[in-house]
């Protein structure tokens, strides 16, 4: 016996195919990432992600103190500023901060924005590197309301930067916090555009945020337990994670908290190998993170590995005078459990610069 779709139904879902498709052909060769946010009992949050990318990011965590005299490396009129907390931090090249939590539980989500644009550099305000904007994030702030209001005023100006490969880093950002508030920040048209709520809980690439929150829309008239998205495009990452994030328990067992949401972004994960000349924006996932928010403890997870790290925050000096520290990652030695005590000093730190090539 064959069971189909009701016709109103069927014509939703192949409306919602259609715009799925045609969004994912608009994305550049590019990474693929995706983002989720559980709040459980008892006020657990916990933010995970996924770092989608077509070759090696030589990704190295960070540990940076409070008291740093920061440069944003932004050129002429560079954006300078202090560290008010320490962080823990996932950097690209050793030079882009692309993701990670700070010492109040605030966690910075740095994925991939074809369709971003941003203004052009025309006043005297301070420049920003597009490398540091999550790190300044993380600096300086401490919840989601709090950072909002002071990036709306727009006191900088973002410089882009052009990653090795020759792509240029446009990017959205989203930000969490210990209470649960969540925010996505992106520039389209030369604006800057930011959708702050609790109900911001998944973001992935392609396209607009405003537009991956009115196609999801579509999926849930079909509903989950009837069908869903099962490509590696973003919009399709998106609705299974919203969906899937829907799913999870809610259960006051820590472990069970940090696997459901390790479940979720696997479930989005691109397998390695994928490879998809008519989807060139589809990327192998390289690495996962899972930041327990409530608990301050930063979980890694390297998909060619079969372990998963974690670093807690408590175990780490951030008082002012410490020096910047590195963990070795990419490349590096097979690690499993707590890693606090591996990480290396290292004063050798410096954003990538901003470029408007």
């Amino acid at each position: 016996m064959v069971t189909s779709l009701p016709l109103a139904r069927f014509v939703q879902y192949t409306f919602a195919c259609l715009i799925a498709t045609a969004m994912s052909f608009s994305a550049d060769p590019a990474i693929a990432c995706s983002r989720v946010l559980y709040r459980g009992p008892d006020g657990a949050v916990i933010t995970g992600r996924t770092m989608d990318w077509y070759q090696p990011l030589k990704t190295n965590l960070w540990a940076f103190p409070a008291g740093l005299e920061r440069d944003g490396n932004g050129g002429k009129n560079s954006l300078t500023w202090t560290s008010e907390y320490g962080s823990v931090v996932a950097m690209c090249y050793d030079n882009l901060s692309a993701d990670g939590i700070n010492e109040k539980g605030l966690v910075a989500n740095v994925l991939y924005l074809s369709s971003s644009d941003y203004p052009d550099i025309e006043d005297d305000r301070p420049v920003l590197s597009m490398a540091a904007w999550a790190q300044y994030v993380l600096d300086s702030f401490s919840t989601v309301e709090e950072t909002v209001t002071a990036l709306r005023k727009e006191s900088f100006q973002l410089r882009g930067l052009t990653i090795p490969g020759g792509h240029k880093a446009t990017v959205h950002l989203a930000i969490s916090d210990a209470t649960g508030d969540s925010a996505v920040f992106e520039y389209l048209h030369k604006t800057l555009v930011i959708h702050h709520g609790r109900q911001f809980t998944v973001m992935t690439n392609d396209p607009p945020y405003d537009q991956q929150l009115a196609l999801n829309e579509y999926w849930k008239e079909i509903g989950g337990s009837t069908m869903l998205p099962g490509t590696e495009r973003a919009a399709d990452r998106f609705v299974r994670a919203q969906y899937y994030l829907g799913e999870s328990p809610q259960t006051t067992d820590e472990t069970k908290q940090v696997a459901s949401v390790f479940s979720v972004i696997r479930n989005v994960s691109v397998p390695i190998g994928a490879s998809h000349p008519e989807k060139p924006n589809v990327s192998t996932t390289l690495w996962r993170t899972v930041a327990d928010q409530s608990r301050l403890i930063y979980y890694f997870e390297l998909t060619d590995r079969p372990n998963i790290f974690w670093v807690e925050l408590e175990k780490l000096n951030f008082r002012k005078g410490q020096p910047a520290r590195r963990l070795h990652v990419e490349g590096g030695p097979v690690m499993a459990g707590e890693v606090s005590t591996q990480f290396v000093e290292n004063r050798t730190f410096k954003f990538a610069a901003g470029t408007d090539e």
